[in-house]
């Protein structure tokens, strides 16, 4: 298994991130794939890759909760990184307008310039979306698109959103705890999604799927969505592991 998307080097995991390494191997989690959040994430990011070079990779990006009226700035730091050090996609970016939306211009000009860098520096991006639908498709078309490859990372739009977001035939769709929830209705329509366009990601310490509903999420939860995936698609969980796991491979290692 991969967990395409996870926020391990957060505080949230600093009295016992040995033992949840340990527990997410155990369970068959072969990689973990970190998004950047901001600058002051960036340190802490990448001393965990580094001391798991063979298990933590790296992502770079400024998410949108971090973009104000000193993106700018932001972005120059942002950037520099990315031209210092290998990095796998850049991510996580966005627009997120569920607290705020205080700084919207701001985010689609952020979110607009991450995504030219995944055209010009070949890198697939991760794209965060949340309460942003058409405000990340207004973006996404100011872009060659033809050129760009990436993941609506934490996808859980309606079926309509999902035949939108499906034209973009380089874009796979990120699978987290929410297909677990009892009020989703993911599992209505989401085998309409070719599972060769499906990642799994446990966005921990977020989003921690049934039975961990309520709790902080780890990667070794990530068995519960595939479980839940291979239920959905009506095939075994060896088969959903082996798909999603190329397909991750694929698009980002």
């Amino acid at each position: 298994m991969i967990d395409t998307h996870t926020h391990i080097y957060l505080d949230d995991f600093d009295v016992d991130r040995a033992e949840m390494l340990d527990r997410a191997k155990r369970v068959g989690v072969s990689k973990l794939l970190l998004p950047n959040i901001d600058a002051n994430t960036v340190e802490k990011l990448n001393r965990i890759c580094e001391e798991n070079p063979d298990f933590c990779f790296p992502m770079m990006g400024l998410h949108p909760t971090s973009v104000s009226t000193n993106s700018k700035t932001d972005l120059l730091r942002i950037r520099s990184y990315l031209e210092q050090k290998k990095y796998l996609a850049i991510g996580e970016i966005g627009i997120d307008l569920y607290w705020d939306q205080t700084y919207i211009c701001e985010q689609k000009s952020a979110f607009t310039e991450q995504l030219r860098w995944g055209i010009e520096m070949d890198l697939p991006v991760v794209i965060h979306n949340r309460n942003a639908f058409h405000e990340v498709r207004e973006c996404l078309s100011n872009v060659d698109t033809s050129k760009l490859r990436g993941v609506f990372h934490s996808f859980a739009g309606t079926a309509d959103e999902m035949e939108e977001l499906l034209v973009y035939k380089n874009f796979l769709f990120g699978i987290n705890g929410i297909v677990t929830f009892k009020n989703s209705h993911l599992p209505e329509y989401l085998d309409r999604i070719p599972i060769q366009r499906i990642v799994t990601e446990t966005d921990a310490p977020y989003l921690s799927p049934v039975p961990f509903r309520g709790k902080r999420n780890e990667p070794a939860y990530l068995i519960h969505i595939l479980e839940k995936l291979a239920a959905i698609y009506h095939l075994p969980p060896e088969t959903v592991d082996n798909i999603t796991s190329d397909n991750a491979k694929q698009l980002f290692i």
